[in-house]
């Protein structure tokens, strides 16, 4: 008998979830966004991240996103 669980087999309930604390620096220190004002959550929404290859292909298109990008916005929704 194989004791593997199939990922698509678990199913959980919003209260047996755990939030997902995402930290940045501002202004040299460390601090969660949850603990931002109105005003600084809209300025880190806003935010683009620096991409190598974005910059080494003189890439400037939006269609161009790099994975850092794409983690944050999924950490934001």
């Amino acid at each position: 008998m194989s004791n593997i669980i199939n990922i698509e087999d678990v199913k959980l309930d919003d209260s047996e979830r755990q939030r997902c604390e995402v930290y940045t620096r501002v202004m040299g220190y460390i601090r969660p966004t949850t603990e931002f004002n109105v005003g600084k959550k809209g300025e880190f929404n806003s935010r683009l991240c620096f991409c190598e290859d974005k910059a080494v292909m003189g890439c400037e298109s939006r269609e161009c996103v790099c994975k850092t990008e794409e983690a944050l916005s999924l950490a934001a929704e």
